[in-house]
């Protein structure tokens, strides 16, 4: 008699059976002609097996139970907190004493901005590793790391954290051998003999950081070859046409999985393929990779969703989402950029005529398996995306606008409330990216109360914003107390040079301490951040996988979203003036309105003289 497999073995080959068709057409495609594609295959699930076989017993269980609950991600009690490890608690034990705070806020979702080994002295941030397989030694060891995780799914909180896709820090033992000429070594990445190819490549490459590291490719004479760097000096491209790197990154992937890590967060996604004669940004190979590696995780660590990072155009971002043939199993989240960029572009103006028309025309009303991280800071700089035709569409000046808005938040322009600082600068179109934390941005490092008032109101408005329009909103460290700049960035020499660091401020826990006393700006913030979350989480209509639909109000200084909950519409609506607006009852009943009762204050509303009145800066979530 033949024996029986044992129940583990029996989930595994029913999750590879399920996510094989997500797998292998996409790798035929990407890897079917190589030399080694058997081997590869027979390897790949070799390391699915093991990556399954290691998973810890809590995990496997958690693998269960989400596949019973996939939506678990989309639902309103998901409310993500974004940070550096050294700059929230100084290092991952520190974290622990800090638990009770993000459950204090609400938050159920944590992202560590990167803490895998990175290079020493500049790593972009962190973003340029040296080792995927270990913690920043500053921040602890991997037994911390593994003890913060179990504490973290103890209370319910998932935890993000960053893999870098498209690099590895020079300094990687992949990178050292190739760079003393091991061949396998050298075809993990991007490496010529000739300066040839890479300047054929080069002109149609865009720079991305054009002050701090022109070019797209490194000349290194001590070993004689040019290397890709798309990024920085330090970070060398990997060649995801080699089938190895999808190999040993898979590898990887399984092995942060297996220490409780709930989302990875795929870094640079955008640059992973690269083609002559393009930009080498979201070429078609970047999703079907992306759809691969994302069924591996769903064969040996189901738990695990990915978010994948691509600051981009609504048009070049939506199929991270899944599109056409990958629609529903590609990334589960990504970065609602453009939902951040109109925030801060009606802010200024005013006017949300350009912010509904791009989130109206270029957005579906719903995803699949998937849905937005929405924000509005980050750990990064703003860069102003509007198109010269969004602009054009609405009758103002693409070029004109983008001027406008750096002008504005880097409060040069008359009358502007806010103070933030240049990060890079394009002299050829003019464009110009703004660093600043969200508080210093809306205006509240003004000397008038007044006007610190509003900017209260503000970022209030902002955060119930990213918490009604469906995705999983992210606060970044510091917003929730209205940290202010942080100049202190300028007298570190591995600073300086970044004004980003500014709205990387350490966090205030003097300030942290007194949240509740609803004495200053910073615990205002708070109390009403902490509100909002407590009021997502009361309202299950606002769950992911309801639709999302703009509105128009035919008043340019609201701004309305309408979310189609089964169990009746709620209408979400912002005013981005520093005057009071009024919108007709009657209108409101056209869009679905009919107990008068605003979720969000969880009260009744009062019309007067058939108007709701909405002060400045007002939001209402109305069913």
């Amino acid at each position: 008699m033949a024996k029986a497999a044992k129940p583990d073995d029996q989930i595994f080959a029913l999750r590879m059976a399920r996510s094989a068709p997500d797998l292998w057409p996409m790798l035929d495609q990407l890897y079917g002609q190589h030399p080694s594609y058997p081997q590869f295959s027979a390897d790949l699930k070799a390391a699915l097996a093991e990556g399954w076989k290691d998973r810890p017993t809590d995990l496997k269980l958690l693998d269960i139970k989400r596949d019973l609950e996939p939506d678990w991600f989309q639902r309103a009690d998901m409310a993500g907190y974004v940070f550096y490890i050294d700059r929230f608690a100084g290092n991952l034990r520190g974290v622990l004493d800090h638990l009770d705070y993000l459950e204090d806020l609400g938050i159920t979702y944590v992202h560590f901005m990167p803490c895998l080994n990175p290079r020493p002295g500049d790593s972009d941030g962190g973003y340029s590793v040296m080792d995927y397989r270990s913690i920043n030694p500053a921040y602890g060891s991997l037994d911390d790391f593994k003890a913060v995780s179990t504490e973290l799914r103890k209370r319910g909180i998932s935890l993000c954290i960053d893999l870098v896709l498209n690099h590895t820090a020079k300094e990687h033992a992949w990178a050292q051998a190739a760079a003393k000429g091991d061949k396998a070594a050298q075809d993990l990445y991007w490496m010529f003999d000739t300066p040839d190819l890479p300047q054929a490549y080069a002109k149609t490459l865009i720079e991305v950081f054009p002050d701090n590291a022109p070019g797209n490719f490194t000349h290194y004479p001590d070993f004689g070859n040019w290397v890709w760097t798309t990024f920085n000096e330090h970070q060398w491209d990997l060649n995801w046409s080699n089938p190895q790197i999808f190999l040993e990154i898979t590898k990887i992937m399984l092995h942060l999985a297996n220490t409780g890590v709930d989302v990875l967060r795929l870094d640079a996604v955008a640059f992973m393929w690269k083609r002559m004669g393009t930009r080498c940004q979201s070429e078609p190979e970047v999703h079907m990779l992306l759809q691969a590696l994302r069924a591996c995780c769903r064969i040996a660590a189901p738990a695990v969703i990915h978010l994948e990072e691509a600051i981009v155009s609504p048009q070049e971002m939506l199929p991270y989402l899944g599109r056409g043939k990958h629609d529903g199993r590609e990334g589960n989240l990504a970065y609602h950029n453009s939902l951040m960029v109109q925030f801060w572009s009606a802010l200024a103006t005013r006017d949300t005529s350009l912010m509904t028309h791009v989130l109206a025309s270029h957005f579906p009303d719903r995803l699949t398996n998937a849905t937005y991280a929405t924000y509005i800071r980050c750990h990064d700089d703003i860069g102003w995306a509007v198109t010269d035709e969004d602009a054009t569409a609405i009758g103002i000046s693409g070029p004109a606008h983008r001027r406008f808005l750096s002008d504005f938040y880097e409060g040069s322009f008359p009358g502007s409330f806010a103070q933030g600082v240049p990060f890079q600068s394009n002299e050829v179109t003019g464009d110009k990216r703004i660093s600043g934390s969200f508080a210093s941005l809306a205006g509240l490092g003004a000397e008038d109360e007044h006007d610190r008032e509003m900017a209260v109101q503000r970022i209030l408005m902002g955060h119930a914003l990213i918490a009604a329009f469906g995705g999983i909103p992210l606060i970044y460290m510091g917003d929730e107390l209205a940290l202010l700049n942080d100049t202190s960035y300028l007298n570190d020499p591995a600073h300086a040079h970044d004004s980003r660091w500014i709205h990387r401020p350490k966090m205030d826990w003097a300030q942290a301490a007194a949240r509740h006393s609803g004495s200053s700006p910073s615990s205002q913030c708070f109390l009403g951040t902490q509100h909002i979350l407590a009021r997502r989480r009361a309202t299950p209509g606002l769950h992911g996988t309801h639709p999302t639909r703009i509105v128009q109000t035919g008043n340019p200084a609201l701004f309305a979203v309408q979310r189609g909950a089964p169990t009746g519409p709620i209408l979400c609506l912002f005013n981005f003036s520093h005057h009071w607006q009024h919108v007709a009852g009657g209108w409101l009943q056209a869009q679905g309105i009919t107990h008068w009762h605003d979720a969000l204050s969880d009260q009744i509303v009062t019309l007067h003289g058939d108007y709701l009145a909405l002060p400045p800066y007002a939001r209402v979530w109305l069913t």
